[in-house]
């Protein structure tokens, strides 16, 4: 039996049927409808006093009827084929009005939302009497036709969700004056659809989704308990992952809140909003800048047809381009996975799987269960693989402190120089770039510095880490404890900080907060401002003032260098006095 959408309580049973019936009708592709068509959508809205909405392909097939507004009616985004920008969903939308106006704002919105190929709007007279010319026209008093158009125009939103105007090169849209019946029903819709198509390709507007390259729609929100800054850092920090993911952001949306929308994270005005830049702009993904609930992103994904993910997920998927080794590997699969497993979701029938024979008839053991099982025992041999990881890492650490030979972890933001700093103080050859985590593997070399005032020199392994984010997830906290063990283990640390990044102070906090989680107090930590090259002496005075004891270097300009290996080395000879009076030296 064919679905009828929408709003159906209080209608009777022949009402429904009546409805039902509508899907059996026919519209010659050549016109957007027929006469006898309008006037049949018209005469069952006037009998239940609601609005009727269908949706025909160019087939002329009814594909959906529902029982409310456009917007209430709509197809799921989900459920719209998608062509690319240039060209339209291929379905219109004949939508009756009990009211006699123009097209709601939320009725247009809802078209460019699924990039009908069209949308007619009959009001109604309420009476199927009505007289014009000596004919009766039925109850279809006047009608509107709206249509998407490309010219200088762009839908967009302010702050309260009100649709204004402003200035790009996107799909806008064209409501005629009002119509008789006769003359929507002689229009020529193929030559509209194709002419419309036609000039949105020469117009390049938007770009087609390259399943590839990821096009990005960023989105934020912050509570009252957040500055402006520290959002705005947020933000530019995402779009920063998502480049180093090999994403393009196109825009970045935000919105503030008292609080935290439940189902949804943002209002549904705004998710609205998403859903209509993602259209306009081409996008293919949707990034939150917080951790979502499964929950979440099914609402999200079914309200806004596209993928949505988190900042988590974007972090997780850099991680996997960015492992090398074997145990790096082995960490990046155990963190994704352990991020999956709640994240597991049926859809439908589809994810379930019945046996056959005797004895395994009936609801069985879904899909989802099965999966979810198979990932619980993955990551217990993954577990236990990182166990024995750190069993062996620990061995190496035991051998290097039976000979005597200090140790000294860098730590510090993602992105700080860390492993720059490390092929300046050792000459090494370690893989350096402009991104977020550009290492996962941590690295170990020798390091000379100075001991005493003789100007004698000692050794020390100097082992670069990954880098820290603001808020690092758990799951990459418990999956790489096996290479965040070799800062705790370390003597000494040495706090690299990019100074050239607005946020450096934030850095510092959100290092530290990680530093301060680990189930082992790390060694002291010596706190290195970096790359002062690149800022001027008010952002230094300003530091100098906030860490008077801190080292001020230029990794890549190999400046302060000599100052930071003696300071290095008081550092190692603070750290190792209480051992050295313990064992009675």
């Amino acid at each position: 039996m064919e679905t009828i959408f929408g709003n159906l309580q209080g209608l009777k049973s022949s009402q429904l049927r009546q409805l039902q019936r509508l899907y059996h009708q026919r519209v010659s592709g050549n016109f957007i409808t027929t006469s006898e068509f309008a006037q049949r959508l018209a005469a069952i809205s006037t009998e239940i006093n609601q609005p009727v909405c269908s949706y025909i392909n160019r087939k002329g097939k009814v594909i959906r009827v529902g029982v409310g507004t456009v917007r209430q009616t709509q197809i799921p985004p989900m459920e719209i084929p998608r062509y690319g920008a240039e060209r339209l969903s291929g379905i219109r939308c004949i939508a009756t009005n009990l009211k006699s106006e123009p097209p709601h704002e939320a009725a247009l919105t809802a078209m460019l939302l699924q990039r009908l190929d069209a949308l007619v709007i009959l009001n109604l007279t309420g009476t199927g009497f009505t007289k014009r010319g000596g004919g009766a026209t039925g109850y279809v008093k006047e009608v509107y036709l709206a249509h998407l158009v490309c010219n200088s125009l762009q839908v967009s939103f302010n702050s309260s969700s009100a649709m204004t105007v402003g200035e790009s090169r996107s799909p806008d849209f064209h409501v005629s004056p009002p119509l008789s019946l006769d003359a929507i029903a002689q229009l020529d819709f193929l030559g509209l659809v194709e002419g419309l198509e036609a000039e949105f390709e020469r117009e390049h507007v938007g770009q087609e989704v390259n399943g590839d390259h990821d096009r990005v729609i960023v989105v934020g929100v912050f509570t009252d308990d957040v500055s402006d800054q520290q959002f705005q850092d947020t933000i530019a920090e995402l779009a920063r992952l998502v480049d180093t993911a090999g994403g393009e952001v196109l825009q970045s949306l935000q919105q503030k809140r008292s609080r935290i929308h439940p189902q949804t994270v943002i209002g549904q005005g705004k998710v609205q909003e998403v859903a209509l830049t993602a259209q306009t702009q081409g996008a293919n993904l949707i990034v939150f800048d917080r951790d979502l609930s499964p929950a979440q992103v099914r609402n999200l994904e079914s309200q806004i047809g596209i993928r949505v993910v988190d900042r988590t997920e974007v972090i997780l998927d850099i991680f996997a381009q960015r492992a090398q080794s074997g145990a790096g590997k082995l960490q990046v699969e155990l963190a994704q996975l352990e991020y999956m497993l709640p994240r597991l979701t049926g859809r439908g029938r589809a994810m379930s799987r019945l046996g056959g024979g005797i004895g395994t008839r009936g609801p069985g053991e879904t899909k989802l269960e099965t999966e979810r099982r198979a990932i619980q025992r993955r990551i217990s041999r993954l577990q236990q693989e990182v166990n024995q990881l750190q069993a062996h890492r620990c061995r190496l650490r035991q051998k290097r402190q039976h000979r005597e030979i200090p140790s000294v972890a860098l730590v510090g933001y993602t992105n700080a120089g860390k492993s720059t700093l490390l092929n300046a103080l050792t000459n090494a050859q370690v893989y350096t770039a402009d991104q977020l985590f550009a290492t996962l593997d941590p690295t170990t070399r020798r390091l000379v510095i100075p001991q005493g005032e003789n100007h004698q020199v000692r050794e020390a392994l100097i082992t670069d880490t990954v880098g820290f984010i603001h808020e690092l997830p758990n799951s990459l906290m418990d999956a790489f404890r096996a290479t965040l063990e070799e800062v705790t283990e370390a003597d000494a640390l040495i706090h690299l900080v990019d100074l050239s990044h607005s946020a450096w102070l934030s850095h510092i906090r959100s290092v530290r907060e990680i530093l301060a989680q680990m189930p082992i107090t790390p060694g002291p930590a010596l706190v290195v401002f970096n790359k002062i090259d690149q800022v001027n002496n008010e952002v230094l005075v300003s530091a100098r003032e906030e860490f008077p004891l801190s080292v001020f270097i230029s990794a890549s300009q190999r400046l302060g260098l000599e100052t930071l290996r003696l300071r290095l080395s008081q550092l190692i000879e603070y750290a190792l006095e209480p051992i050295i009076q313990e064992q009675g030296f």
